[in-house]
């Protein structure tokens, strides 16, 4: 069994690769979009597509705090719970990234799953989202989001998860609070989905929400458990190997695609290496290709007009500025994230559709 950093990082990246493969693959089939979804809303009001995305949500929450509560994983030692709540940016970067996806035609799960399916304007929105975000991580952008918006924050006497929160005001054993707060949440969302009979009897869509909540707990497992090393013999301490940012993870996409650019970008250097991040993007465009070939849907598609490029350059520098600055987007964010119960994913998710429905009421305000 692997031991050191150095064996289980290949591990780590190839069970990502895997777990994205399944997403894109399923994500394509069943037309998974959390912008789409929110599109049906306000525009048809057709909940359908929406359900689907709360169906993952609601099982990742299950899964990941259960894995928790078994002892499996610490939700706790991931990046979305940290005792300090930048809430300015979740609330602005969230609410950019909510334009920002709608500009582009779809947020970073998006893109990648129209790149799989030959999507050329997509191959664009991608490499600006990666220099909007690298400049968001260590460029321009990281001086105005560090003074304007990181600077604005609440300190937390205890991680900001709810469970953390309720077990510090009441005492109460922290598992069994993981577990009974997952279900006080999960289970409404599942109550709600499954009460619609269209959706129910929609059953790629049951099953793409199935499967992929499925897969972002899976990712939890992955970095949490599969990845983690207790004493890391270089340093004698803890480690999440295989994690860009040191800690457990699951699917995320927006920071990846920035970090997948910066390895291309500086590939001699024997630092950078392909992370579980890096390996989930590969893997839903390679699961997106798959499907994409098998059912025959492959089209090349390009731009139609000079303010489809723009809208889709706009789209895509606010999803890296609001993706890097949330920490995260519809997936990190809004099922890995939310999956941690975290106060900031529950902010930044509400931000982003209220973002998206803004930017939604503009252009029909326009026409």
């Amino acid at each position: 069994m692997a031991t050191t950093p150095e064996q289980l990082a290949p591990t780590v990246a190839w069970l990502a690769f895997a777990l994205a493969f399944i997403f894109g693959a399923v994500a394509h089939r069943a037309n998974f979009c959390t912008m789409g979804a929110i599109s049906d809303v306000v525009n048809m009001g057709d909940w359908r597509r929406m359900r689907m995305w709360l169906l993952a949500i609601a099982v990742a929450i299950l899964a990941a705090n259960g894995m928790h509560a078994a002892g499996l994983i610490d939700l706790t030692k991931s990046i979305f719970v940290a005792p300090k709540l930048i809430w300015l940016s979740h609330l602005v970067g969230g609410f950019l990234f909510g334009i920002g996806m709608t500009l582009a035609s779809g947020c970073g799960n998006k893109t990648l799953l129209r790149i799989g399916a030959g999507n050329l304007k997509s191959v664009v929105v991608l490499f600006v989202i990666a220099v909007s975000g690298y400049m968001t991580m260590k460029g321009l952008f990281a001086i105005w989001r560090v003074s304007a918006l990181d600077s604005v924050s609440a300190t937390l006497t205890t991680t900001q998860d709810l469970p953390a929160i309720v077990t510090a005001a009441t005492g109460a054993a922290q598992a069994p609070v993981h577990l009974w707060l997952a279900a006080a949440v999960a289970v409404p969302l599942l109550v709600f989905v499954f009460a619609n009979r269209d959706f129910r009897e929609a059953r790629e869509q049951v099953v793409a929400g199935l499967v992929i909540g499925a897969v972002v707990a899976g990712g939890w497992y992955v970095t949490g458990n599969i990845g983690y090393l207790a004493e890391d013999p270089n340093t004698l301490q803890e480690a999440f190997v295989g994690t860009n940012s040191g800690r457990a993870e699951s699917l995320s996409f927006i920071g990846p695609i920035t970090y997948l650019f910066d390895l291309l970008m500086f590939w001699s250097d024997k630092s950078k290496y392909v992370s579980f991040g890096i390996a989930s993007v590969l893997g839903v465009v390679a699961g997106a290709t798959a499907m994409a070939l098998f059912t025959h849907t492959f089209r090349w598609e390009g731009f139609g007009s000079t303010e489809d490029l723009v809208n889709h350059l706009a789209g895509g520098v606010l999803m890296g500025f609001g993706g890097v600055t949330a920490l995260g987007c519809t997936i990190g964010q809004g099922i890995s994230g939310v999956s941690t119960l975290a106060l900031g994913s529950l902010i930044t998710v509400a931000a982003i559709v209220a973002g998206c429905v803004a930017a939604m009421k503009y252009q029909e305000w326009r026409l």
